[in-house]
C-alpha cells in the first residue's frame, strides 16, 4: 500500500522510537526497522539517510514536543502561577519512549553538535514562555521583578547547563542541595515569598517517586 511521504516518515520514526526503547540504539539495526514497518530499504533511505539520521529526526520531534508540553503547561491558568512555572521547567526532561537512548546518543562526544542544538532550542524557546506567566504574577502582585525576561533567561540557562552531566559532574547529594539553592534563588530574583516554590517541587516529586 503506497503512503504519503509525511505519513510514511513518521511511521518509520514511530517504529525506530518503539525499537530503540526496547533494544537500544546500538542494539537497534536498520534492519528490525525495516522488517517492523514493512518496507524496502529503499523507501527507508529515500526518506533518512542512516540510522543516525533517524536519531537525529527523533531528537528534534522531541525538541517540538518538549516545547510544545511547555507551552500548555504555561497556558494553564487552572493552576497556580507557581505551579506553571515549576510545571515548565519540569516538562523540559525528556521522557517517553526513547528518551534514556536519545539522551545517552546526544551526550557521546561526536554528537556535541546536536546536544548543542537542543540546548539552543530549550534557551531560546523557554524563556519567553516562562515570562508571560511572570508578567502575569507580576501584575498580579505575586512577583517583583523589572527584569522577567532576563530572569528566566538566567534560569533556563543555569538549569541547562548546571544541571547537564556533560557540563557538571557531582554527585545525588550534591545535585539535591544544588536543587534547592537553585529554587532558593529564584524565589529571591522574582521577590516571590520565601518557601512559596521549594515546597511545590518537593510535591512534584514525591508525586513521581
Amino acid at each position: 500500500m503506497r503512503k504519503e511521504a509525511k505519513e510514511r516518515r513518521h511511521e518509520i520514526l514511530d517504529v525506530a522510537d518503539e525499537l530503540f526503547s526496547q533494544k537500544g540504539f546500538d542494539g537497534t539495526s536498520t534492519n528490525d526497522i525495516l522488517e517492523k514497518v514493512g518496507i524496502a530499504r529503499g523507501t527507508l533511505y529515500y526518506h533518512f539517510k542512516s540510522k543516525e539520521d533517524i536519531m537525529d529526526a527523533l531528537i528534534e520531534r522531541y525538541s517540538d514536543r518538549l516545547l510544545s508540553a511547555a507551552q500548555k503547561i504555561g497556558a494553564d491558568k487552572s493552576i497556580t502561577l507557581n505551579e506553571r512555572i515549576i510545571g515548565v521547567v519540569m516538562a523540559l526532561n525528556l521522557s517517553g519512549g526513547s528518551s534514556k537512548e536519545i539522551m545517552e546518543h546526544i551526550h557521546k562526544p561526536q554528537n556535541a553538535l546536536m546536544h548543542q542544538k537542543i540546548q539552543k532550542v530549550i534557551i531560546n524557546g523557554v524563556p519567553p514562555i516562562l515570562t508571560e506567566i511572570i508578567c502575569e504574577g507580576i501584575e498580579q502582585g505575586v512577583f517583583n521583578t523589572p527584569f522577567p525576561y532576563e530572569c528566566m533567561e538566567m534560569v533556563v540557562v543555569y538549569m541547562n547547563t548546571v544541571f547537564d552531566d556533560d557540563m557538571v559532574e557531582m554527585t545525588n547529594e550534591e545535585r539535591g542541595k544544588r536543587m534547592q539553592a537553585f529554587i532558593f534563588n529564584i524565589e529571591r530574583i522574582l521577590g516571590t515569598e520565601s518557601g512559596s516554590l521549594i515546597s511545590i517541587v518537593m510535591q512534584m516529586f514525591d508525586s513521581k517517586n
